[in-house]
């Protein structure tokens, strides 16, 4: 093994806030989110300096959470969010959670008060005397510096935790005190190297042998599956079929003809199912919103591939659990097996037949909205555009599973159903692709982070937001017509004039009242640069032909 040489220590004394942003930089850091304090100040003030990070001010922690995680998705590496202590910190607590739900590596530095005065409950400001309690539960894992010669082993230690399977947000306080003491300076750059798990050789064979002796096989593509592509296409394409979740969609390519794509539940996707005789699932946790709470029947053998353990038969019972990575997992098998495999060829051409029909239908649900969906598939995979989408009527139709994506990591949605996130990752999503974002946002949801569009129009985010207008929660209409007698409370809002509240921004607004309109429009939106929003009058245009009343787990729930 090479050994690389020691450096001789420096004797240059530095704040530890330059080092925790020379560190953050070296480790490839472009770009992080936040909103200043007195608390983190140090941290700050040496971004600003060194010039290496661009530091987006959001106008919430909460929606800086959300600008770091959907940067991460999107650039595929580590999302960084600075916030201050107590009800700073507390503040970005929701969209942490969306970060957790989606296993997004994420970096949550925050800050806490002078370590004389800490955990004492002294009043001191800001101070949270059981922060670290709040911070464990919605992290990944938590960690507190307390010494200045260990700040930037500790931040090593918490980026490897992010980076680390299963991925996700992690958390590390910096006292403020601590961030401003000088310690000698670091005369090598920060470096780190995470290494996927590699699964056990002998359980590859055995699958293998599964997978040769299978007619009908299937695979199930989850979130964990993202940086799997290459592999889990060159297995399809040797004769086994496909689906996804809504967060494995693209890991093989959505037009794919053995795809089911992210139409796992309908009834030519249960009918599959019902045919298969060997199912293996890579980086999935089989969520209760796509199998009716785990209800559906799912094909035998079935078998499980996770880099995370104790997810082995967590929802289903398994015949096999392979803990490892899943890219490492594909490419094993790809070694394994013939170039060709003697599936069943009807079964395959009836994949290609149950997406259709599937797509079918859901289309003819939407009535007026075909429109939109259509001008949307022609354009988000074709442009290589990311697409965010917020929880919306307009989402839980078309948005997740009819409108393709070009890549697994340009696609981006509030996994953990919460309202309101679409607004800040769209900007966090701007920052990191290389094509112009289109997000699809409610006027409800766009409510709770509405300034965040104040940070969009200052920053320039190069992003349109389609703000689907029917005056309050529609989805949440829908279920009490279905489920309620009718009875509505509370789902009508008082929302404003939008237009008006984007020229106040200096943000190019357009609205469309006739759904014929909308094509144009779009173009005109996506050929501006920076953002923009296109707001639908839904009330103008009209309703769904179908209602959706909430996912298919619930009891009055369409199946599309």
């Amino acid at each position: 093994m090479d050994h690389l040489p020691l450096a001789a220590p420096t004797t240059t004394e530095e704040p530890v806030g330059d080092l925790v942003a020379r560190a953050l930089a070296d480790l490839g850091v472009t770009t992080a989110f936040g909103v200043i304090s007195i608390h983190n100040m140090p941290i700050l003030d040496a971004i600003a300096r060194q010039g290496r990070i661009r530091f987006v001010p959001a106008r919430g922690e909460a929606g800086a959470m959300n600008m770091a995680d959907a940067f991460a998705r999107v650039s595929r590496g580590l999302g960084v969010v600075i916030t201050s202590t107590g009800t700073g910190a507390g503040n970005a607590a929701g969209s942490q959670v969306e970060a957790l739900t989606a296993g997004t590596p994420l970096l949550h530095i925050t800050t806490t008060i002078d370590r004389a005065f800490m955990d004492r409950d002294r009043a001191a400001i800001h101070d949270v005397p059981r922060q670290p309690e709040m911070l464990k539960a919605i992290s990944k894992a938590y960690f507190r510096v307390w010494e200045p010669s260990g700040a930037v082993d500790t931040l090593l230690a918490a980026a490897r935790a992010a980076l680390t399977a299963p991925t996700g947000p992690v958390s590390i306080e910096f006292p403020v005190d601590l961030q401003r003491a000088k310690v000698p300076g670091r005369a090598r750059p920060a470096r780190l190297h995470v290494a996927p798990q590699p699964p056990d050789p002998a359980q590859l064979d055995a699958l293998a042998e599964a997978i040769l002796r299978a007619e009908r096989p299937m695979l199930w593509l989850g979130g964990g599956a993202r940086g799997a592509s290459e592999a889990a296409t060159a297995l399809v394409n040797r004769g086994v079929a496909a689906v996804t979740s809504t967060q494995g969609r693209a890991v093989v390519p959505e037009d794919h003809p053995w795809s089911l794509g992210a139409f796992n539940m309908t009834p030519a996707a249960q009918a599959l199912y019902d045919r298969a005789d060997l199912m293996v699932v890579l980086g999935s946790r089989l969520r209760g919103n796509e199998t009716r709470n785990n209800a559906m029947p799912l094909p035998r053998p079935l078998v499980q591939v996770d880099a995370e353990p104790s997810q082995a038969g967590r929802n289903y019972p398994v015949d096999m659990f392979i803990a490892g990575d899943a890219r490492l997992a594909l490419e094993g098998l790809l070694a394994r097996l013939p170039t060709s495999l003697a599936t069943d060829a009807a079964f395959l051409h009836d994949v290609a037949i149950a997406r259709a029909q599937s797509e079918g239908a859901l289309r003819s649900a939407l009535g007026p909205y075909q429109v939109v969906a259509d001008a949307l598939l022609a354009r988000v995979p074709a442009g290589r555009h990311p697409f965010v989408r917020d929880v919306t009527l307009s989402n839980s139709t078309f948005g997740n599973r009819y409108v393709h994506l070009a890549a697994p990591h340009l696609g981006v949605h509030a996994l953990g159903g919460g309202i309101g996130q679409g607004i800040a990752m769209a900007i966090g999503a701007a920052m990191a692709g290389e094509a112009k974002t289109i997000a699809l946002v409610g006027d409800g949801g766009a409510m709770l982070m509405i300034g965040e569009l104040a940070t969009a129009a200052d920053t320039g985010a190069d992003a349109v937001f389609i703000l689907m207008n029917d005056g309050g929660y529609g989805v949440i209409r829908n279920i009490q017509d279905a489920q309620y007698g009718g009875r509505r409370h509370y789902a009508d809002l008082l929302t404003p004039d939008f237009g008006t509240l984007c020229r106040s921004l200096r943000l190019p607004h357009e609205k469309v009242s006739d759904i014929g309109a909308f094509e144009a429009a779009l173009d005109r939106a996506l050929a501006q640069e920076g953002p923009c929003v296109l707001e639908v009058d839904m009330a103008a245009i009209g309703p769904f032909a179908e209602s959706f009343a909430g996912p298919p787990a619930g009891a009055a729930g369409s199946v599309r």
